[in-house]
């Protein structure tokens, strides 16, 4: 997914292997540790012909062998979530500034590290699109509730599952906008191909979208998505409620993510095992309420930061042209 999107904004694009240690097996711990090796020798190499002044992470096990390949570059971290993971609480006690999108992170942070709040960077495209533009996009209709729902960029099998038998009785008073994942194709297709024809046209599915994702944000009166990092800077961005969806099979950074949107008012959490029973009555109760619509929005507004790859594009200028700046390792 990388290489598409990345190749698209003609950047010089290299990839390092590597893979995760944590929660793997011990059937797959020996092929990864090789990966990680010769991540390292590839990223040394890289980092060799480069030349860099400054090192920007943003998590992942892909930056452990850069980490390791670039000592003695400054660095600078940037926190997605509100809670830093295993590769980032490596790199946290080793770079040179961390960046976060809330306070809240300051709480996981060891009290001797600098850490600047900037919110979480937006692409600038996002900001083209309105509810009148976006609607138009997607040929909806202005006198109907639109829900978009999706799980990432790969799509969430849960989601989907809990969508598809409560379709029909959704798409009788309002229009959806699905992102279903790649892998989830073909059952989206024999879907709606089920839908009467009469509620068909207010279904629009699609695998993934990139160049249209604001359209379908900026479309929506309420979505129902994972927390995964981007709902913290997007969701704000668009002044849209939502029904988050932790991921349940990981670390708990997703439901430290619902929680911080719920605990503002934006957004309403419903656990990954109550999809089937709740999701239906949760959307209807909530797609119908302007009030409480209009409040959530408004708590969303009130967590939007529109500056902050500005902010965090300052800050990497700032480390990687400042002289009196020492690498941590």
């Amino acid at each position: 997914m990388e290489v598409e999107l990345l190749s698209k904004q003609n950047f010089n694009f290299k990839s390092i292997p590597a893979a995760g240690l944590h929660g793997v097996g011990l059937t797959n711990l020996p092929g990864n540790l090789i990966k990680l090796v010769r991540g390292y020798i590839k990223a040394r190499r890289f980092i060799h012909q480069f030349q860099p002044d400054v090192i920007f992470y943003t998590g992942g096990f892909i930056s452990i062998p850069v980490a390791f390949a670039s000592k003695g570059v400054p660095s600078v971290v940037f926190v997605p979530d509100i809670e830093p993971g295993a590769s980032l609480n490596f790199l946290i006690k080793r770079c040179t500034l961390i960046t976060a999108v809330t306070e809240d992170t300051r709480k996981f942070i060891p009290q001797n590290k600098k850490v600047e709040v900037t919110g979480y960077p937006i692409r600038s495209d996002l900001s083209k699109w309105t509810r009148e533009n976006g609607r138009k996009e997607f040929g909806l209709k202005n006198d109907l509730p639109v829900l978009l729902v999706f799980g990432g960029s790969k799509g969430a099998r849960s989601i989907n599952q809990a969508l598809y038998p409560i379709m029909v009785e959704l798409l009788k008073q309002i229009q959806i906008i699905h992102i279903c994942g790649e892998d989830n194709c073909e059952e989206t297709r024999q879907v709606k191909s089920n839908l009467p024809q009469s509620l068909s046209a207010r279904y629009l599915a699609f695998p993934f979208l990139h160049s249209q994702m604001g359209a379908a944000l900026a479309s929506a009166d309420l979505v129902v998505c994972r927390a995964g990092a981007s709902t913290l800077g997007e969701l704000p961005f668009f002044r849209l409620p939502a029904i988050l969806v932790p991921y349940p099979h990981a670390w708990r950074y997703q439901h430290t993510n619902a929680e911080y949107l719920v605990n503002h008012g934006g957004a309403l959490l419903l656990e990954d095992k109550e999809l089937q029973t709740n999701l239906l009555a949760t959307v209807m109760n909530l797609i119908h309420n302007q009030s409480t619509l209009t409040n959530m929005r408004n708590s969303m507004h009130a967590l939007a930061r529109s500056d902050a790859a500005q902010r965090i594009g300052k800050l990497l200028y700032e480390v990687g042209t400042s002289k009196g700046v020492k690498p941590i390792w």
